[in-house]
């Protein structure tokens, strides 16, 4: 029989493999790492096919984290091609492999949590993160974001289990590895240390610098191999983004707006318990005022992003944790019903109810968010189904993926093997460049009437637009075609194997 205290992981687990069916797809932040795990499945030491040579993007970034991943993938999707299924089950499977291992990470994190906090907390915690949707969904999310998360869960499990020295090293290894900003958020932790006595700077220093160097060599080694020249990757990440600020190229937003848009969608109804938590408990203050530090410092780079504060997520979660269970002791487990338990019964429900139709609205919303990945399996599909023989289909069928399409959800995941793909940068007004394919997966867009005598629509996609609030106040989601397939007049595939 399963122990009660088992459930909530259980469930955490089972939210990350439903949000990774319904959203299979995934967007152009996350491209590099899906394309090396790809690369590294299907090609292997086979380096001049690797997709980052074509398309290395603006900075390099490390393939340590595709590594592990591809690693612990590659029974399952040795099975699957076995079992004869497309290349599109592997990226469910290495979602899904992603996932689980930031859902244990997580678990590990709740545990120190009970040890540190007591079991309620604990299992307050799992509740309140099982009524959000950033912090699951991001899971299994290929950024370089996600593998630094669940280097910040093992790094804060061993904070809290003070062990110094697995906290160091996990925390030194996030930042050298995968995000050197993460230098302000588990410094802090270090300091709090360091104040409270707990650990020495001596000691801090002698933990530091040997994991410094071992997980220095180490990415300097892998991604040099990988990127044939000398590299470290996440020291480009930083000189081009902190140094040079031209992260600033993709956008700015107000200082503020960490604070009064992303830490709000990301919390839904924690956030009013987070206002409470943090009063009822000297280790809950600690943790806010840490996260909350490290928001304000990363609030002076322009370029903002919820992706770059999302470990602040499951730190500020044990905080509004402390909040649910204050109130559920001290006014909803009296021995006697009374109308003020009543009523606090009544807001706790309505904060977790509210926070679970944030979900669902994010999660419907999400789910219509990757046209791009949509049209492309539904090509795939239309061709097979209109070739019965999948050899004749060969390099006579050329497709032109364009950028937005690329960018909302196409990977090699969803290629096949007898297709010719491109990806360069279309120009609209090019008619030629376009009657060099067959197929087209292009953004919806006045230039497409253009190609109206040479291409016929097959289907348009439709993509989230917006939600709004419909008669009486009812939520309406909007949605409008985005990405059109469209198919060279005059092409035709064979229909079977004797023409």
């Amino acid at each position: 029989k399963m122990q009660f205290s088992r459930a909530p992981d259980v469930v955490l687990l089972g939210v990350i493999a439903l949000y990774v069916i319904i959203c299979p797809y995934t967007k152009v932040e996350e491209s590099f790492n899906l394309q090396a795990i790809h690369d590294l499945l299907y090609h292997r030491t086979n380096l001049s096919q690797y997709d980052h040579f074509e398309y290395p993007g603006v900075v390099p970034r490390t393939f340590i984290g595709p590594l592990v991943v591809a690693g612990l993938s590659a029974p399952f999707v040795g099975v699957a091609y076995c079992l004869g299924a497309s290349k599109l089950v592997s990226q469910y499977i290495v979602r899904l492999v992603l996932g689980w291992m930031l859902g244990f990470a997580f678990i590990g994190f709740r545990r120190a949590i009970r040890h540190s906090f007591g079991r309620p907390i604990a299992l307050a915690t799992s509740v309140v993160s099982l009524c959000q949707f950033h912090l699951l969904f991001y899971m299994s999310r290929p950024l370089p974001n996600t593998f630094a998360l669940g280097l910040v869960l093992f790094a804060l499990t061993h904070w809290l289990l003070d062990n110094d020295s697995l906290f160091v090293w996990s925390s030194v290894a996030a930042i050298i590895i995968f995000r050197s900003e993460l230098t302000a958020l588990l410094g802090l932790f270090l300091l709090v240390k360091i104040i409270n006595y707990k650990l020495s700077v001596r000691r801090a220093i002698t933990i530091a610098i040997p994991a410094g160097l071992t997980c220095l060599l180490a990415t300097v080694f892998v991604d040099s191999i990988f990127w044939q020249r000398w590299l470290w990757p996440e020291g480009d990440v930083f000189y081009f983004n902190v140094l040079l600020n031209k992260s600033s190229q993709w956008g700015t937003l107000p200082f503020l707006w960490y604070f009064y848009s992303a830490l709000p969608r990301s919390l839904l109804g924690a956030l009013v318990l987070v206002l409470l938590g943090v009063t009822q408990n000297r280790n809950a203050r600690i943790l806010f005022f840490v996260a909350i530090a490290f928001v304000f410092l990363y609030s002076f780079l322009p370029h903002k992003e919820l992706r770059f504060i999302v470990y602040t997520i499951p730190i500020l979660n044990v905080v509004a944790a402390c909040g649910l269970a204050h109130v559920y002791d001290r006014f909803c487990a009296e021995k006697e019903t009374t109308v003020r338990s009543l009523v606090f019964i009544g807001l706790l429900l309505g904060i977790l109810i509210a926070s679970l139709a944030g979900v669902f609205f994010n999660l419907y919303a999400a789910a219509y968010n990757y046209p791009g990945g949509q049209a492309f399996t539904r090509l795939h599909d239309h061709v097979s189904a209109s070739a019965t023989y999948v050899g004749q289909i060969g390099p006579m069928v050329g497709i032109h993926v364009d950028t937005y399409a690329a960018q909302t959800g196409v990977s090699r995941f969803g290629e096949h093997f007898f297709f010719n793909y491109n990806k360069r940068e279309r120009d609209a007004q090019d008619i030629e460049f376009a009657l060099q394919f067959d197929y087209l997966v292009w953004e919806v867009s006045p230039a497409i009437e253009r190609l109206a005598p040479h291409f016929t629509t097959l289907f348009l996609v439709d993509g989230f637009n917006r939600l709004t609030l419909g008669p009486n106040f009812v939520p309406t989601f909007t949605f409008q075609p985005k990405v059109a397939v469209l198919r060279r007049v005059g092409f035709t595939l064979a229909r079977d194997a004797n023409k």
